[in-house]
This record gives structure tokens, sequence and C-alpha cells, in this order.
């Protein structure tokens, strides 16, 4: 196993120092490739079997959330933190490493670690959580899904990504290659597909059957296979989990269009409901006793029945609820009342 992993690092390295060689329109036009090809992958051996319309609406949601945050903001594209990149390379902690590749090799499995705690706290804190819901609730997991993110999680992902740039002293051409290919673990692990030896290569990696059970309804399921790029970490913390899930997505019916994804993400993780009473057989009595007072005071004559009871109605349930609590169209209706 050891000597598995040390050809391992010694693959990435040399892969990586072939990767800073390469001109930086060529790390760019690598992505959208491989998306294509991606999907083409999951559309021709998914999986599971998606309707195609509930699918297509999927990739237009998602592709349409990618196009408006980088319209609101260039966070998609890596403009910011090479801009930090820049100014703080020549300093941090990883400035003292001569070795390129290893120092790029560090640098991204530092990021892959960062990241995991970050997704870590989104899953456990409802302030985090309150976005990066949005990212959980396309119910057809697809390679177009890791781009559904919300604004406000990837103004803080950045963030983050900028501040660990500073520290470790990251150069810009590192930066490039490892978003690049954090991109692609995460558009592959996204992937409706299946493949031979997964399971071996998930050893290391995540993969998609691993991040399928991140994507499941169950919260005992979904809270676990942090990872992005690394299995390793989610072992090593207690939080790795081999199961299929049942379903897709977030309970409950939640939007599923650019701007309410956008609107979604500013919603409480559990909003409080209107609580709803059911009229018991004891009030409805109180109301008909005081009805048919009424009705005796003015000697039983005939066409004010229904006055009658609404009145009584009225002055029951204020005695019982108070005035604030009560919707007064609830109120002078039929049926079950909520209070405000």
């Amino acid at each position: 196993m050891s000597s598995e992993i040390l050809s391992l690092i010694s693959f990435v390295e040399s892969y990586l120092t072939w990767l800073s060689n390469l001109p930086e329109t060529w790390t760019s036009f690598s992505l959208p490739v491989i998306f294509i090809a991606l999907s083409l992958v999951e559309l021709n051996y998914p999986k599971r079997i998606l309707p195609l319309k509930q699918l297509r609406r999927s990739y237009q949601t998602n592709i349409g959330l990618f196009v408006f945050n980088s319209t609101v903001i260039s966070l998609l594209s890596v403009a910011p933190l090479v801009i930090v990149a820049e100014r703080y390379s020549n300093w941090g902690l990883l400035s003292n490493i001569a070795n390129p590749a290893g120092k790029a090799l560090l640098s991204f499995v530092l990021l892959d670690l960062l990241l995991y705690g970050w997704h870590r706290a989104s899953h456990n804190f409802d302030g985090l959580w309150m976005f990066h819901k949005v990212h959980h609730n396309d119910p057809y997991l697809n390679v177009s899904t890791a781009f559904r993110l919300h604004i406000v999680e990837l103004l803080i992902i950045t963030a983050l990504k900028a501040a660990y740039i500073a520290l470790l002293g990251v150069d810009k051409a590192t930066v490039l290659i490892n978003e690049t290919l954090l991109t692609l673990f995460i558009m592959f692990h996204h992937t409706n597909m299946v493949f031979a030896g997964e399971k071996h290569l998930g050893q290391v990696f995540i993969v998609p059957y691993l991040h399928r059970a991140h994507h499941s309804t169950e919260r005992s399921e979904h809270d676990n296979n942090y990872g992005a790029v690394f299995s390793i970490w989610d072992r090593l913390f207690g939080t790795f989990i081999e199961r299929e899930p049942k379903e897709i997505g977030i309970k409950n019916n939640s939007p599923q269009t650019v701007s309410g994804l956008v609107k979604f993400g500013f919603t409480p993780v559990n909003p409080v409901p209107a609580p709803v009473y059911q009229m018991s057989a004891d009030i409805n009595a109180m109301i008909a006793e005081a009805a048919y007072y009424k009705a005796e005071k003015r000697a039983f004559t005939p066409g004010n029945e229904l006055p009658d009871w609404l009145e009584a109605k009225r002055e029951i349930l204020r005695m019982v609820y108070g005035d604030k609590s009560i919707q007064q169209q609830s109120i002078d209706s039929e049926g079950p009342f909520t209070f405000c």
C-alpha cells in the first residue's frame, strides 16, 4: 500500500510539473471540454435513469446560476485569487520549499483539507447551511450540479481561498493549477455515472458513488463524505460512508429556478410555520350556546341565524385566544384558523 501511495505522489508531482508549463489558456480550455465529455458519459452510461425533461431543467438551472454568479461578481474565474497570489507569493509558510512540484502538491492537499473543513462546517451550522442547501436541492444529481452554488457561499469560499493563498504564499501558476484540478474533480464526482474500478479509486479520491451518498435526502447519509478531492479526510475524521441513497436532494419542496434558488438561500433553515389550530368540540359548543342566547334575545326571529353565529364566534375566539393572535379573515371563515 505504501509503495502505491509513493507511486501516486510521484505521478502527481510529475503531472503538476507538466501542468505548470502549459499556457493559462490550456487550463481554462480544459474545463468546458471535460464538462462536455462528462455530460456525454452520464447521458450514455448513467448510474440512475433520470427523466430527460427534469434533467434538462436541472442543466438549465445550474448553468443559469453559473452565469448569474459570474455576472454578479467574477468569482467562478480565478481572477481574485490570482491577484492575491501575485501579491503574496514571495512570502508564506511554503515559500522555503525549493521543489516547485512538491510545493504545488502540498498546497493542493492543504487546499482540499481547507475545503473539507469548510464543507463540514456548512452542514453543522445553520447560518452556513442556509446557503449551502441550494447546492443540495437538485433532485437530479448530474455534472452540472457542481455549479449549483449560492452567490454568498461563493463569496465566502473565495475569501477563504484568498486567505489560504496569502498564508501559504502560493504562486500564480499553482493557483491556476489548483483551481483547474479542483473544478475537474468536483465535476467528476457529481457525474451521474458508474465505472469499473470506482470503489478501488475511492480508496484515495472522492468518486461519484461516494458523493452520491452525500447528496442523500437523509441527514444521516448526507452529513458524510465531505471531501472534494481526497477521501482520506473523511476516513481520518470519521465521516466516511459507503451507501447508495434512495433519494437525492433535500426533503420538502424547494425552488428549481435561478431566481428561486437565489431567494431560497436567504430563507431560514427551519422556518417556524404559523401554528394551525382546529376548533375543538368544546369551543364549537360555546359558540353554539352564545349564538342561541343571541337568538333568544330577539325572540328567535328568523333570518339572523348566520350573523348570530359569526358574532358569537368572534366573541368566543377573542375571549379564548385574544384579539391580536387571531387573523380576522380566518375568524370570518369556516373551518381551521391560524395564528399570525
